[in-house]
């Protein structure tokens, strides 16, 4: 696991730049640095040892003949069968690297190599002979690339943060970035929050060649359910790929732990790969707010070791503008802050944990998934049920009346993710400026035009892989481990994994039981009874266990004093100013401490924007 940087050559001290770049990004690889540069291209890496731990690892790695030289972050699992292949075919290696077979596996295939990887990757490849740059993103962007096109100059990079120091970058903010995260919390299209700074989409790549960049997909998700086998039939072959799975995300030269909370699928990770160290986190102790307890004793009935560390709301608070400062973009995710504390006590015992993230997209595991149809009520005309839905949108929030609102509605209307903070109108009513931020149904609709002839639950998974997993769940599990020097690697973001799941039928991801007295929707069906088979008996309630992800009390703190106070300051500050109008912004954060309605999420969708834009361009992205 690695960080890269690179820009074509069109200043004079580039050696000096490229490092430069190389120091913004010491965090993501401390262990080695190396650069390539020439009158072309300037290339820089920073390396954290995990496989081939001598130096013959580090990079820059060039071909036989020097003509290509690749700069690489991630893991290819099965490079080692790769790498047999081009022996086969006459091609001499060097070292005992995965990044090494990917240059020559790049000379041999070209960018029908992607699709011979096992893995999570963002690498570039520079053709001497050809003048060309190749550069490719993983399977589900596990790995980040970003890239710029400043004047002549083309930067790239695995964070933004590198392309500060580049004397051709031009920062300024994006402001239809800001509207559009307004709504889905994250920035949810190619665009960044600089201007005219773009992230390369997950499985795609580029090659730029005299100066102009052509991009490309190479692969994607294909839900094609299969209706033949049983249940135990999925049961079986989820145990059996995902236990491969495990088994190659284990390949290191170092020790692999885990991460566990309460819920399945870390449970599952932990369980199957049979690793010596657990790391949990947890705030206070209520239960709702912490899971140390019930991952000291699942660790304690698989035979493991359990560090934990309970989070103050000192330290959380306190560690905001560090957050934002290494996730590049703003992130209203408040899980971010428990994953950098759990990446941080997981990072002083080792080089390598697993992860369950990915879950709950491939198997279908989010309760929104499980919103049922076949009531009474949807056997009603939709023309019927959009006409009741109107009326109730205009009728104060509640219960009852989401009800008809979510009815009316289908769920290429209603459904942008697994967040939903502003709606279009509230969020022109809450920004002082006007921007040229699309409708979140026009981002959404061209996802949605590749499953319009699949159910609900598949659209709403499909949407959910290609935006919410790589905006939101990927972003800051990158981002965060990488801020502590520490591989996370996901098993559940396996290709083979993705091709089997595609094929089991969504009753089997999203089901119900039926009791004496209520119909209980499951989610992950399937994935819940395969978790079971490797699971402790008196563990095994986990495999039944809602989903809580890494609850926060951000709810209750608001309402304190302390940082009722901290978030009023901000939406009174400057900054503010220029952006929002602020009787809103104080309505909402009033209205939810009197309790009138739970404002949390939406007033911490602004107060960290407004975070992240103080360390980035008052503090000019220092810390």
């Amino acid at each position: 696991m690695c960080g890269i940087v690179g820009f074509t050559n069109n200043i004079n001290d580039s050696n000096k730049v490229i490092g430069e770049m190389m120091d913004k990004i010491r965090h993501r690889g401390p262990d080695a640095e190396g650069r390539y540069v020439d009158e072309n291209i300037a290339l820089g890496h920073r390396r954290l040892s995990i496989i081939d731990i001598s130096s013959s690892g580090d990079q820059p790695i060039f071909n036989e003949d020097g003509s290509m030289v690749i700069v690489f972050n991630g893991e290819i699992y099965n490079y080692r069968e790769i790498r047999e292949k081009l022996l086969a075919a006459g091609h001499v290696f060097k070292t005992e690297t995965d990044t090494e077979v990917l240059i020559h596996g790049y000379e041999e295939y070209g960018e029908k190599l992607l699709n011979m990887l096992r893995g999570m990757f963002s690498f570039v490849i520079w053709d001497k002979n050809k003048k060309e740059l190749f550069g490719a993103r993983d399977f589900f962007g596990i790995k980040p690339m970003y890239y710029a096109l400043m004047g002549k100059t083309f930067m790239f990079g695995s964070e933004i943060k590198s392309f500060l120091v580049h004397p051709e970058f031009k920062k300024e903010l994006n402001t239809a970035a800001l509207e559009n995260y307004l709504t889905f919390q994250y920035s949810p299209t190619k665009e960044t929050f600089f201007k005219n700074v773009y992230k390369l989409l997950p499985a795609h790549y580029f090659i730029l060649k005299d100066g102009k960049i052509q991009i490309k997909r190479y692969w994607d998700v294909n839900f094609n359910a299969d209706e033949k086998p049983a249940l135990d039939e999925w049961v079986n072959r989820i145990s059996d790929t995902f236990h491969d799975s495990v088994k190659a995300h284990k390949i290191a030269d170092v020790e692999v732990g885990s991460f566990l909370s309460s819920g399945v699928d870390s449970s599952y990770v932990a369980a199957v790969a049979d690793v010596d160290k657990t790391f949990t986190v947890g705030f206070g102790n209520d239960e709702k707010y912490n899971e140390i307890g019930w991952a000291k004793n699942f660790s304690k009935a698989i035979g493991k070791e359990n560090t934990s560390k309970v989070i103050t709301p000192e330290e959380y608070w306190g560690s905001l503008e560090k957050i934002q400062y290494h996730m590049d973009e703003p992130l209203a995710d408040p899980s971010a802050v428990a994953l950098y504390f759990v990446c941080n006590i997981a990072s002083e015992k080792l080089k390598v944990v697993l992860s369950g993230e990915g879950a709950d997209e491939i198997f279908g595991g989010y309760n929104v998934y499980s919103d049922p149809d076949g009531t009474l009520y949807d056997k009603l005309p939709m023309s019927l049920r959009h006409g009741i839905g109107a009326i109730a949108e205009k009728l104060p929030a509640h219960r009852g009346v989401n009800f008809f609102v979510r009815k009316g509605k289908t769920v290429e209307e209603r459904f942008i993710g697994n967040a939903y903070m502003f709606t279009p109108e509230e969020r022109k009513n809450l920004l002082r400026i006007k921007t040229s931020a699309p409708h979140p149904t026009e981002i959404t609709k061209p996802h949605y035009s590749h499953v319009k002839d699949k159910d609900d639950v598949t659209k709403m998974q499909y949407l959910d892989l290609h935006m919410w997993m790589a905006g939101d769940i990927l972003l800051k599990a990158d981002k965060m481990s990488m801020a502590n020097s520490l591989e996370l690697r996901v098993p559940f973001l396996d290709k083979e994994v993705m091709a089997l799941a595609e094929q089991i039928p969504s009753k089997y991801r999203v089901t119900h039981e039926k009791s004496t007295d209520e119909t209980k929707y499951i989610t992950k069906y399937a994935m819940r009874l395969a978790a079971k088979k490797d699971t402790p008996k008196e563990t095994a309630k986990t495999a039944a266990k809602k989903k809580l992800g890494f609850p926060v009390p951000i709810r209750v703190w608001l309402k304190e004093d302390k940082y009722y106070n901290t978030v009023r300051k901000a939406f009174e500050s400057e900054n503010a100013a220029q952006f929002f109008n602020s009787e809103p912004l104080i309505k909402l954060l009033d209205d939810h401490r009197s309790g009138k309605a739970d404002n949390s999420r939406r007033i911490w969708t602004v107060f960290i924007f407004l975070v992240w834009y103080d360390v980035y361009f008052t503090k000019n992205g220092v810390i």
